[in-house]
C-alpha cells in the first residue's frame, strides 16, 4: 500500500489526532498528558497549528503558531516534581514515529520525525538546565 506524504493542515490534523489518541491511552505517558490537558480539542488544534507551522515553514499559512513550548514543558515538569525523564521523551518519540509510519511516507513525513527528534532533545536539555538553575 502506498501512503501519501503530509501535504495539508488536514493531514497534520490526522497525524496529531492519531498520535494523541495513542498518548492518552499509554500507561507511561498518558498520566502526564491526561492530568495537564483539560481541553483536548483545543490542544489538538494548537498542536496541529504548531506542526503545520514547523513543517510548512515556507508556505503562507492561514494559522501560525506563536506559543512557547519550552515554557509549557518546564512548567509541566515542575508541576510533576521534576518527574519528566529521557524515557518519557523516548517513548513520546517512538509513538510519534510509529504514528507517522502508519499514516504517511515521504519528505514531510521524514521532516516531522527529524523535527520531533531535535525538539525532544532541545526540550529535555532545557528542562534539565532549568532544574539545575533552581537548585
Amino acid at each position: 500500500m502506498h501512503k501519501k506524504d503530509l501535504e495539508t493542515r488536514e493531514d497534520v490534523y490526522l497525524l496529531v489526532s492519531a498520535f494523541y489518541a495513542k498518548i492518552r491511552k499509554d500507561a507511561f505517558l498518558g498520566p502526564f498528558f491526561n492530568r495537564v490537558i483539560k481541553d483536548w480539542p483545543a490542544h489538538i488544534d494548537r498542536l496541529t497549528t504548531f506542526w503545520e507551522t514547523s513543517l510548512f515553514i515556507t508556505r503562507k499559512l492561514e494559522h501560525k503558531y506563536y506559543g512557547n513550548p519550552l515554557a509549557v514543558h518546564v512548567q509541566v515538569d515542575q508541576e510533576n516534581n521534576n518527574g519528566i525523564t529521557q524515557e518519557h521523551f523516548g517513548s513520546w518519540l517512538n509513538l510519534w514515529f510509529e504514528t507517522i509510519d502508519e499514516l504517511f511516507e515521504g519528505e514531510y513525513a521524514s521532516k516531522a520525525k527529524q523535527k520531533a527528534r531535535k525538539m525532544s532533545t532541545f526540550l529535555f536539555l532545557n528542562i534539565f538546565q532549568e532544574r539545575q538553575n533552581k537548585q
